[in-house]
């Protein structure tokens, strides 16, 4: 969950309608809202237990934008004040100096008057953040920062397939990426109820859809499939118990377990994944779902290496380009935490 809030995402009554105000400004090439693509100035700073950070992760990864933009890891919990840097020495952020990721927030307004959420880009120049706009930002780092792109890195965003690719993505966002949390914060059977059909509902189209072809969009990876991914990696390890998405597990799906898998294989995908960091998030700060904070020691996550066959269904992964090359020693999921 990118909200720092703990303990209140259920109202009682109410289905859950998640607060999709952001901080909107963006880096952009001709510099329109002040900011312009520079390497070293901006920091990303993350949690990856979040699926929405995920996103970030994977296509900074996917472009080879390590050097260009560095990236700043909060802990898999937090209170309800901010995300905390409690995994670095000392617990605060060595390039930002703070302790908490609010920090960044209060420099921008010290008012700031909604929840401190990640992924976030600040400015390292003035410690303030830039924008939080989650959905903006991962577009901008494939269209904006070409500049600083790796050689053979994907073309995530084709311009031919943009009005596809954003009909995809959001279509998925209503019912899948937010579908889960619809569930799983619905403050009465009603709501549940309406968000758990609706989820499935779009489960089912999706693994139609996937059993012919071997991505969303196209034959290459897009923003898409990064949007999709962050939702099924984390499917069966919370979402199904812990948000009673529970009419089938993801590896009860075919196609979509297949694709899923296929995925986390490719370079960028499930390197970025960090099983226990996701499982404490949503099992510890969700106390109004689980009281008692035990974190399940189960799914078994090995499956996530076995054989998908989606080779047969023909596509490139990163169409004319190139897999990256392995993550910076300092990024890389500890050993123990993927799927091996």
């Amino acid at each position: 969950m990118a909200d720092s809030e703990q303990g209140t995402y259920v109202k009682t009554g109410e289905e859950f309608v998640r607060d999709t105000n952001y901080v909107t400004t963006r880096i952009t090439r001709d510099g329109a809202d002040g900011f312009t693509p520079a390497a070293g100035r901006y920091r990303l700073v993350v949690a990856r237990a979040c699926p929405w950070a995920n996103r970030a992760v994977i296509v900074r990864r996917l472009l080879g934008l390590e050097e260009a933009i560095s990236m700043g890891m909060c802990g898999p919990t937090h209170d309800a004040r901010s995300w905390t840097f409690d995994l670095d020495p000392g617990g605060r952020d060595p390039v930002l100096g703070y302790e908490r990721l609010q920090e960044a927030y209060f420099a921008l307004d010290p008012d700031y008057p909604k929840g401190i959420t990640v992924p976030a880009i600040v400015d390292t120049t003035t410690g303030k953040l830039v924008t939080n706009d989650y959905p903006q930002m991962t577009l901008d780092l494939s269209t904006e920062w070409t500049d600083f792109h790796r050689e053979g890195a994907p073309d995530l965003y084709r311009e031919a397939l943009r009005d596809e690719i954003d009909a995809m993505a959001q279509a998925n966002f209503t019912e899948v990426n937010n579908g889960v949390y619809r569930c799983g914060f619905a403050g009465s059977q009603e709501a549940y109820d309406k968000a758990y059909r609706r989820l499935f509902t779009r489960l089912d189209e999706l693994e139609e859809h996937l059993s012919t072809r071997r991505y969303l969009v196209g034959d290459t990876i897009t923003e898409a499939d990064v949007r999709l991914f962050t939702t099924l990696a984390r499917f069966d390890a919370v979402y199904h118990g812990h948000f009673k998405c529970n009419r089938a597990k993801l590896i009860e799906f075919p196609a979509l377990w297949a694709y899923t898998r296929d995925l986390f294989q490719t370079p960028g995908f499930g390197d970025t994944t960090d099983f226990p960091q996701i499982k404490e998030h949503y099992y510890v700060v969700h106390t109004q779902i689980n009281p008692t904070q035990i974190v399940p020691q189960g799914p078994d996550v090995r499956g996530f290496l076995t054989p998908h066959g989606r080779e047969q269904l023909g596509g490139r992964p990163f169409g004319d380009g190139t897999p990256p090359g392995p993550p910076p020693e300092a990024e890389r999921v500890p050993a123990g935490h993927g799927a091996d």
